[in-house]
């Protein structure tokens, strides 16, 4: 386990992680990185989707085998928590800090989400133990930097609760931009950030990855009617009493998700935080890093909606059912 190697990526098997080493394989020996996943049976399968990588495994919740994976690493990306217990995810994260440092890792890549973009007074519910997260890691002093990756276009089934059955979704009436961004992308940039030989110094240690341009979650609506076979009815909540109400009752539905009435009053916070415009920032650094414009969330979203409805199941997304 003491082998030394240049990066170890941790969510290897979830997108964002997959985008990150494929990147990375273009262009470093496949020895210098290691997979890792809190699953010893990925092994297996991260050895056949990148041959020659290392694996590790790590288990936020127990401190010293993350010790024990993280002997050797120069840079470390540390995915957060999918957990949407924030006191659970809080702990997990805590460790993962105190076995970095304890471990000698080099620098550590953060991945925080974009909302309230470089600033760090959002009231979104979601973003509140990424704020807990970045603190922990200023007052750990090790070297890292919080990459704020930004939405991502691909989850805009869980954004507005939407299906591919839908033909009707409730809104909520507060409403603002959001520069969606692809997540494959949003791996490369990440990639290319790691890849650096000298770190780049960011203010406060905070990367902003976004989209090229911002739309209210009415717009993404409107374009996945636009993109769809099927009519798509929006209606309007106006409180958060019964916009959560309706939201229960609606994912109650046969194939949908179920989700509680505890998630969709978190929800609400987020639909209150864009219309304050904590989504709205567009940042030029991850074209930067692409060295090309990144996608459109608004194209890539459409462009989504009709593969899906080509293929014949429709796109879906996994929280959607969480």
């Amino acid at each position: 386990m003491g082998t030394s190697i240049q990066f170890l990526i941790t969510g290897a098997t979830g997108g964002l992680g997959s985008a990150i080493i494929t990147t990375l394989l273009q262009h470093v020996p496949a020895a210098s990185v290691a997979a890792s996943s809190s699953n010893p049976a990925a092994a297996e399968i991260l050895q056949h989707k990148f041959p020659g990588t290392q694996f590790r495994l790590v288990d936020y919740d127990d401190i010293s085998s993350l010790e024990a994976a993280f002997a050797g690493v120069e840079k470390l990306f540390f995915v957060s928590s999918n957990t949407f217990d924030t006191e659970k995810r809080n702990g997990q994260h805590s460790n993962v800090i105190k076995a970095a440092k304890r471990a000698g890792v080099g620098h550590t890549y953060y991945s925080s989400l974009a909302f309230g973009g470089l600033k760090s007074d959002s009231q979104i519910d979601v973003q509140q133990a990424h704020l807990t997260t970045e603190s922990s890691l200023a007052d750990s002093n090790i070297l890292y930097t919080s990459i704020r990756e930004g939405c991502y276009a691909d989850s805009f089934p869980l954004k507005l609760t939407w299906y591919p059955t839908s033909t009707k979704i409730y809104l909520p009436l507060p409403d603002g931009p959001v520069a969606y961004a692809s997540r494959t992308e949003l791996g490369e940039a990440t990639a290319n950030l790691m890849l650096r030989s000298t770190p780049t110094s960011f203010a406060n240690n905070i990367a902003l990855l976004t989209g090229p341009a911002a739309y209210t979650v009415g717009q993404i609506a409107d374009a996945v009617a636009e993109a769809s076979s099927r009519d798509l009815e929006v209606e309007r909540v106006a409180t958060k009493e019964e916009y959560v109400r309706a939201m229960v009752e609606y994912d109650k539905g046969e194939g949908r998700g179920g989700k509680s009435e505890g998630f969709f009053g978190k929800w609400w916070t987020l639909h209150e935080g864009l219309a304050k415009g904590e989504g709205a920032t567009v940042h030029p650094l991850m074209e930067e890093l692409l060295g090309r414009r990144p996608r459109d969330g608004r194209e890539f979203v459409m462009e989504l909606v009709r593969e899906g409805e080509k293929n014949g199941k429709g796109y879906t997304w996994h929280q959607n059912y969480a």
